[in-house]
Parts: structure tokens; C-alpha cells; sequence
């Protein structure tokens, strides 16, 4: 028979500890190199090798990670990366990583201490949020896996819903309501869930880019009139594209006075709660029926590690669960600790994303993540009042969190076309790696401050490129 161990272990110990040794002076030195940089043809074109029939020494495979994979990464760990609100992770969470593959534990069920781990961490999550103690959920991918599994399990809240599991949801009328300002994912829900995305009712935002609540009074007595079937709002805690926070106060009024489930995005803005001095600002969230949001955004878990909290224990259950031969639960030993996690969600394979979770905020404590979170929104401040002193700026959006959205404006030339292509050059450059997004239909430069290593001066620098690259333009232009 032939293993897969080594024959020496000692030679795995010493490339483990040269691979924590690179990564942490990595981690240690990321300000002196690019943010981004492209992907040469040649590397591009190295990493698809063809499919190995035999061994290879993992010494070569860990140069070929050092040349090919490493230089050439996202860069959200860059002090200078404000794009697509990606957290920047942790060293502690890095090793958190390597101590979760060494036990390679099935979070599915079964009696165990990883699972436990997951059940604090959900614990935890709780009581962050404002959610009572059996408040029930679980760690997923991400915030587009959470709210699918908010949708679902809000869809067999209906009175009868159990019926759909079994009959499928065609023979129902259900609707259900969120802002033009939501997250994409939430129609995906709605189609991937046999719902259809003509279900989803889009509604306007005000000024502020905040759902407009009589819109929604109005569009949920229209569809009654219909006779169809309301049974969902959506409120956002952080948009994807301004960081704007919906009124989820005026939203959990509506929803209780008209029997719906009131569900929150808070992909990365419900983590505002961990800060005394935001956390008004998102005033009844801690009323939702349910919440998505995700530990790799804002507190700065390595991805990936989302999560989904619900309030009313059982719901998910009567969503999810399975009653299997194969997967029976037993009063004792490793087959016992009922309920399984694999009752709340559609994954039986489950990872241990946990510990990555549970060491970050036992390292850093919530007083210090809520400090963090002040902080990258006070760099915001700072970007703000920056473009809002530079000429040839323009701030498009009020800053509510983290996110500042505007764009260069200079007469005469396709403002949108030129500050595409700016952002572009930002990347190109590794001086910064901003992203774009659309507000009020203008083609906008978004600065999303999550990193916990970003501060004022990477923000300073962000400017300072972004107008040494527009002048250049404009010369080239000129001449």
C-alpha cells in the first residue's frame, strides 16, 4: 500500500517553516512593493502545466508559487488597495489557516470540538449584532451564500411554506422588496432560488441613496391588491456602491406591521456595530429576522467567512434539514451533538472556517476591531476633504462609512471614459488599486477604505498618482 506521507518528516518541517518565514516577512514588507501589478503572458500561460501523472517535489512546487502566484496576487493586503470592499487579513489569521488544513475537520456535524468552535463563533456574532442568545446560524462563503440561505428559509417562513419544499415555489405568488441600491446578489437569490428575479421588487432610493420607505408602503399594498404574496424586505447596512445605510428602523416598522420578514445585508457594514460611535447608525438591524454579512470584510478574517444569523431558532431547520439513513444522529459518541450545522444550509462538506474567525477576535478583542473600524472610516473622512479640496475633483456621494465615490472632472473631454481609464493606470502603476462604480449614471472612482493596515498617507498617495497620471494624460493629449 502506498501512502501519501513523507518519507522524511523533518524535510516537510523545514519547507513549512521557510514558507511561514516568507509569508510572514511578506506581511512584514508589503509597503514596499506594488499594490498590483500585470500578469505577464509568459507566467499567465506557466501556471496551466499540463495535468501531472507524477510526483513532483514540493520544494519546486513552492518555487513555482514564490515566482508565479505570489507577485501576482489580488494585492487586497496592500496598504494602498481601496477596491471591492476586500479585508486585508491578518498574520494571525494566516496561521489560523495552517492550523484548521492540519486538522482537515468536517464541519458538517458530528461531535466534535471544531463545530463547537463554529457554535461560539455564532455565539459571538450574536451578540455583536444585538441578536438574543438563541439566535441560530452558521459560517458560509460569503454574503451572496448568506442572504440565498436568508431568502430560502424566509420563503418557508410563509404560512404553508414548509409545502414548497416538497411542491416547489411555482404555485406561489411571493414577493418580495429591496433598494436599487442592493447588492446584485440579492436577485441572484431570487433567481437561483426558483423565485425569479421578476419577484424582486426594485424600489428608488432618496438624496442619500436610502431606500425610499413610502415606495415601499406603496408597493407592497399594490401587490397585495395584485393578490400577490409579500413576504420579504431587504434593508442594506453598508451599500456596495456609496456605503449608504438604509433606514432599518423604518424598514422593521413596516416589516412587522405588514407580517413580512425583514432581512439585512450587512455584507461588510454590519461591523459597524463593533464601534460605540457608528453603531447608531445602524439602529434595527438588531430587529432583523435574519443577517448576512461577512468576518473577511471588515474584520479582517482571510477569506473566506461569511455568515448568517437567524433569529427564530428552528427556522433554518425547518428550511434545510434532512431526515437520511446515512446521516442519523445518535444520543453518543461521534455520531451525537445534534443539531448539525448541515441543517441550517444547503453544504453537508463544510470547512472549519471558524478558527480562523474565533482567533482573530480572540486576538484583537472587539474594543480593538471597533478602534479599527474608526479608523478606516476617519481615512475616509480624510480622502473625502481631500477631493473635496482638489480643483479638479468632484465628491459624488455623502460619505456615510468607508466608501468615497468621485470622479476627475476636466472640460472637454468623455469624463467617464477618462476616469475609467485613470483607475486603470492607477493599477498599472501599483501606486493604488481604487475601483469604479456608477452613481446617479456617472462613471465614478470608489475609494473603499477596509484595510486595517490603509491610513491617511496611503490615501494622500492614492491623489497625488491619480493626478500625476491625469496630468500625463492630459499632455499627451495636448502635444
Amino acid at each position: 500500500m502506498t501512502g501519501l506521507d513523507p518519507d522524511n518528516w523533518d524535510d516537510l518541517r523545514r519547507l513549512g517553516h521557510r514558507m511561514i518565514d516568507d509569508m510572514v516577512d511578506r506581511l512584514a514588507t508589503l509597503r514596499d512593493g506594488p499594490v498590483w501589478r500585470p500578469m505577464p503572458a509568459a507566467v499567465r500561460a506557466a501556471l496551466h502545466e499540463p495535468l501531472p501523472t507524477g510526483p513532483t517535489a514540493p520544494e519546486k512546487l513552492y518555487e513555482h508559487f514564490r515566482e508565479r502566484i505570489v507577485p501576482y496576487a489580488t494585492g487586497n493586503t496592500h496598504p494602498g488597495f481601496m477596491g471591492w470592499v476586500h479585508g486585508g487579513g491578518t498574520g494571525v489569521g494566516m496561521l489560523a489557516e495552517l492550523l484548521a488544513g492540519g486538522l482537515n475537520a468536517n464541519c458538517g456535524g458530528r461531535d466534535h470540538a471544531p463545530v463547537e468552535i463554529e457554535r461560539a463563533v455564532i455565539g459571538w456574532a450574536a451578540r455583536i449584532m444585538g441578536f438574543p442568545d438563541e439566535t441560530t446560524g452558521l459560517l458560509v462563503t460569503g454574503s451572496s451564500m448568506a442572504n440565498m440561505i436568508a431568502v430560502v428559509t424566509a420563503s418557508r417562513a410563509v404560512p404553508d411554506g414548509l409545502a414548497l419544499r416538497r411542491e416547489g415555489v411555482g404555485g406561489r405568488r411571493l414577493v418580495g422588496y429591496a433598494a436599487a441600491t442592493a447588492h446584485g446578489c440579492i436577485a441572484r437569490a431570487f433567481d437561483l432560488t426558483g423565485l425569479g428575479t421578476d419577484a424582486l421588487r426594485v424600489l428608488p432610493v432618496d438624496a442619500d441613496h436610502r431606500m425610499d420607505l413610502a415606495a415601499l408602503r406603496a408597493a407592497i399594498a399594490a401587490d397585495r391588491a395584485a393578490g400577490l404574496e409579500p413576504f420579504i424586505v431587504i434593508g442594506t447596512a453598508g451599500t456596495v456602491d456609496t456605503g449608504a445605510i438604509d433606514d432599518l428602523d423604518g424598514i422593521a416598522d413596516i416589516a412587522a406591521r405588514e407580517g413580512l420578514w425583514f432581512h439585512v445585508d450587512g455584507a461588510f457594514g454590519a461591523l459597524a456595530m463593533l464601534s460605540p460611535a457608528l453603531r447608531s447608525s445602524l439602529r434595527g438591524l438588531e430587529r432583523a429576522d435574519s443577517l448576512a454579512f461577512d468576518f473577511h470584510k471588515w474584520a479582517q478574517v482571510p477569506y473566506d467567512a461569511g455568515c448568517i444569523l437567524v433569529r427564530t431558532p428552528g427556522r433554518q431547520a425547518a428550511a434545510f434539514a434532512q431526515s437520511l439513513a446515512y446521516l442519523s444522529r445518535e444520543d453518543r459518541g461521534l455520531a451525537g451533538n445534534a443539531p448539525w450545522f448541515c441543517d441550517l444550509g444547503p453544504d453537508l462538506s463544510r470547512g472549519f472556517r471558524a478558527l480562523k474567525v474565533w482567533m482573530t477576535l480572540g486576538t484583537y478583542g472587539t474594543d480593538r476591531m471597533g478602534l479599527m473600524v474608526d479608523e478606516c472610516c476617519a481615512v475616509a473622512g480624510h480622502l473625502a476633504r481631500r477631493v473635496d479640496a482638489e480643483p479638479l475633483l468632484e465628491r459624488l456621494a455623502p460619505v456615510g462609512l468607508n466608501i468615497v465615490c468621485f470622479r476627475v472632472r476636466v472640460p472637454g473631454v468623455d469624463l467617464d471614459w477618462l476616469n475609467g481609464e485613470l483607475v486603470k493606470d492607477l493599477h498599472e502603476s501599483g501606486a493604488a488599486a481604487p475601483s469604479t462604480t456608477t452613481v446617479a449614471g456617472v462613471r465614478a472612482i470608489r475609494a473603499a477604505i477596509v484595510n486595517h493596515r490603509t491610513v491617511a498617507a496611503d490615501a494622500d498617495a492614492m491623489i497625488d498618482a491619480l493626478l500625476r497620471l491625469l496630468a500625463e494624460r492630459l499632455e499627451a493629449v495636448a502635444g
